[in-house]
C-alpha cells in the first residue's frame, strides 16, 4: 500500500495544471447511456474513479477508449446489452447511481446496486428515486438493488427537491432529456458540474433552460445525438493547489483557474490574508504578510463554500492566528481528519457538526492515516506547513480525486514523495 512523505519548510513557487472535474467527468460519462451515437469527452481527469466508471459503463455494453494518455475520453454506447449494474463495481463510487437515470430513461428498465464511496456519513438516494418515480418510473428496493421499470417511458413532471442534492439533479436532469413532455426540476443544485452536465446534453440536442438557477426546465425529445465536449476546470483541485503558497509561503498560479468557480473560497482566503490574482491564464495566489488570519467558515450547497474544501481548509486554519469556527451542514461525520490533524500538532475541538480550531505557530510532522478523499489532501497540505516529516499512509482515497499530485507540487518545490510499503 502507498504512502506519501512530505517534508515541510520549502515554499512554492511556479505554476500547477488544474485538471478537468472529478465531479463533472463521473456525471458526463453516463450520459453516452443516453444516445447510441458517440460521445467525446476532452480535458478528462486521470482518476481511479473514471477508470471505475469506465468499467462500469463497459460492464453495461458501453465502449470506453482512452485517448491522449487519458485526457481524451471516447465513448459510445450504439446498445446497452446490459441493465444491472454489479454490486462489486457499484459499491467502490456513489456517482455509479448516475448511470440508473439514462438506462431508464432510453431503455425503460434498469437494475442498480446501491452505491458506496467515501465514508463521511448517509448519502441517502431517496432524492433520486422521488424524482424519477415523480416521472412515472415504478421503483423496488430488494437485495441492496434498485428495481426500476418505466413501462412506455418516462413522462415529464415537477419535480421539487426538498433539499439541494448534486447528484440527483444530475439523475433527473438525464432522464427528463428523453421523458414525454416539459419536466421542471425545482430547488435544482446550481453547482459549476450542473452547468457543464447541461451544456454537454444541449450539444448533445437536449432542449434545456435554467441551469445555474434553482429551476431548470427540459422538454423532453425522442433521441439524443453525438457531441464533443470540455470537462469543466476542476474547482476543487483548483481550491486545493491555492491552499499550497497560502500554507507554507511563496506564489503558485493555477493554470485553468476562475474565479467564478470557487468565488465563496476566494472570499474566506481573502479575510484570511491571502492574494488571488486572476491572470490571462489561471489565478496566482500567495500569502500577504506572516501568519494567515483566523477565519469562521460555513459550508453550503454552491455558491456557497464547498464541503469539499473544509478539510484543506482547516489545514489552512490549524497556523492561523486566532481561534476559527468551521462548521459543517452538508455531511455529517466529516471532521475525521481533525484527530490526524491534532497528531502534528493542531488544536481542535470538535462537537457534532462545528470544529474550533485554535491556531498554533507551527505544526510538527507526524504518520498519520487518511481516511478519506479531502482528509488525505489536507493532511498532505498540513504537511508541506509542519517541521519535519510527515507520512500520510492509506493515500488510495487521494487517488480517486487528484492526479499526480506529488509531481505537481514538486514541480514548484515541495519535498514529497509517494513510496510503497508492505
Amino acid at each position: 500500500m502507498d504512502s506519501i512523505i512530505v517534508r515541510g519548510g520549502s515554499e512554492l513557487r511556479g505554476q500547477i495544471p488544474i485538471a478537468g472535474a472529478k465531479n463533472a467527468c463521473l456525471a458526463l460519462m453516463p450520459a453516452t447511456l443516453l444516445s447510441d451515437e458517440p460521445l467525446t469527452l476532452t480535458n478528462a481527469p486521470r482518476l481511479s474513479d473514471i477508470r471505475t466508471m469506465t468499467q462500469l459503463l463497459g460492464s453495461l455494453g458501453a465502449e470506453v477508449a482512452s485517448l491522449q494518455g487519458g485526457q481524451v475520453l471516447a465513448l459510445s454506447s450504439h446498445a446497452i446489452t446490459n441493465h444491472r449494474a454489479d454490486y462489486d463495481i457499484v459499491r467502490k463510487m456513489r456517482a455509479s447511481i448516475l448511470v440508473l437515470g439514462p438506462m431508464l430513461a432510453r431503455d425503460h428498465h434498469a437494475v442498480v446496486s446501491l452505491p458506496g464511496g467515501c465514508a463521511i456519513g448517509a448519502r441517502p438516494v431517496d432524492l433520486h428515486l422521488k424524482a424519477l418515480e415523480a416521472m412515472g418510473a415504478e421503483l423496488e428496493l430488494r437485495d441492496g438493488y434498485v428495481h426500476a421499470k418505466a413501462p412506455g417511458g418516462l413522462k415529464g413532471a415537477v419535480v421539487d427537491f426538498p433539499i439541494v442534492s448534486v447528484g440527483a439533479t444530475e439523475n433527473a436532469l438525464m432522464a427528463a432529456t428523453l421523458a414525454r413532455g416539459t419536466t421542471v426540476l425545482q430547488n435544482a443544485a446550481r453547482e459549476p458540474e450542473i452547468v457543464d452536465l447541461a451544456r454537454c446534453l444541449r450539444a448533445m440536442g437536449a432542449q434545456i433552460e435554467g441551469e445555474g438557477t434553482g429551476t431548470i426546465t427540459i422538454q423532453g425529445i425522442d433521441r439524443l445525438h453525438g457531441a464533443t465536449h470540455p470537462v469543466v476546470t476542476d474547482r476543487i483541485e483548483l481550491g486545493t493547489y491555492m491552499l499550497a503558497p497560502a500554507i507554507c509561503g511563496g506564489e503558485v498560479e493555477c493554470l485553468g483557474g476562475r474565479i467564478e468557480l470557487v468565488g465563496a473560497f476566494c472570499e474566506k482566503l481573502d479575510a484570511a490574508g491571502i492574494s488571488v490574482e486572476e491572470t490571462a491564464t489561471g489565478l496566482k495566489v500567495a500569502r500577504r504578510n506572516g501568519r494567515v488570519n483566523a477565519v469562521d467558515v460555513i459550508t453550503e450547497p454552491f455558491p456557497g463554500f464547498p464541503t469539499d474544501l473544509q478539510a484543506q481548509m482547516m489545514a489552512l486554519l490549524c497556523t492561523a492566528e486566532g481561534t476559527s469556527v468551521l462548521e459543517e451542514r452538508i455531511f455529517e461525520n466529516r471532521f475525521m481528519h481533525a484527530p490526524e490533524l491534532m497528531r502534528m500538532g493542531a488544536q481542535i475541538d470538535v462537537h457534532g457538526g462545528v470544529a474550533k480550531v485554535h491556531g498554533v505557530a507551527r505544526l510538527r510532522g507526524a504518520p498519520v492515516m487518511a481516511t478519506d478523499l479531502r482528509a488525505s489532501v489536507s493532511l498532505i497540505l498540513a504537511g508541506l506547513a509542519a517541521e519535519g516529516e510527515t507520512i500520510v499512509r492509506r493515500v488510495y482515497h487521494l487517488d480517486r480525486g487528484y492526479e499526480r499530485v506529488e509531481e505537481k507540487l514538486s514541480a514548484v518545490g515541495a519535498t514529497i514523495e509517494r513510496v510503497s510499503e508492505q
